[in-house]
């Protein structure tokens, strides 16, 4: 069992240091405050948890099972992934008139980051398929599956708020630099394109 658990720990941390949308979002929405970076981890674990309790109780099988159901979920992350790209290059446009001011940050309420985040799992049907084929080879054998499958998710989403919780964290460290409009508005142009790429490529692929 102790060594299941350290050899899941540590493929958990393989998933989450894979570069994607939810680690481009939280670095994103980071930038304007740690309150709303790490709320916006809290949303997209709570994404997971979601996940990983319907591939517990054999749901996500219908999602793969059905081409119509998968490529609506596909069309309607990839539009999400859009939308946060466009605004992310809507804020480096307002950005560059700051200059040569310290950029100001936005605003926004902790629901606002919370959705951000929660949405943007949500909206990723490659995140539903992946639980469902990564949880299982964790079940500890002769263990029952429908609550082992729950623990663990349950200790992925944990684990992964301490994980991205350290990129909140850093970003913070940086606000003397990235606070500088200019830094700012690059960082948004370049987190604002990688959204969009990953958009387009989601609506594209079979």
């Amino acid at each position: 069992m102790p060594t299941t658990l350290l050899a899941f720990l540590g493929a958990c941390t393989l998933v989450a240091a894979s570069p994607g949308p939810s680690t481009v979002l939280i670095i994103k929405q980071s930038l304007h405050s740690r309150r709303s970076g790490f709320l916006t981890v809290l949303g997209n674990e709570t994404g997971v948890f979601i996940w990983g309790v319907v591939a517990a109780f054999g749901l996500t099988a219908l999602l793969t099972a059905s081409e119509m159901a998968y490529d609506v979920t596909r069309f309607v992350g990839a539009a999400v992934l859009i939308g946060f790209g466009i605004q992310a290059l809507r804020q480096a446009r307002r950005a560059k008139s700051a200059e040569p001011g310290a950029w100001e940050p936005t605003v926004r309420s902790g629901w606002a980051s919370y959705r951000a985040g929660l949405l943007l799992n949500l909206a990723n049907p490659k995140a539903a398929v992946f639980a469902m084929s990564f949880l299982p080879q964790f079940v500890p054998r002769g263990a029952p599956h429908l609550p082992a499958m729950l623990g663990l998710a349950a200790l992925w989403a944990v684990y992964e708020v301490g994980y991205y919780g350290l990129y909140v964290w850093f970003v913070g460290r940086l606000r003397s630099v990235l606070s500088r409009a200019g830094v700012r508005r690059r960082l948004e142009q370049v987190s604002g394109g990688v959204l969009l790429l990953l958009g387009v490529r989601m609506a594209l692929e079979g």
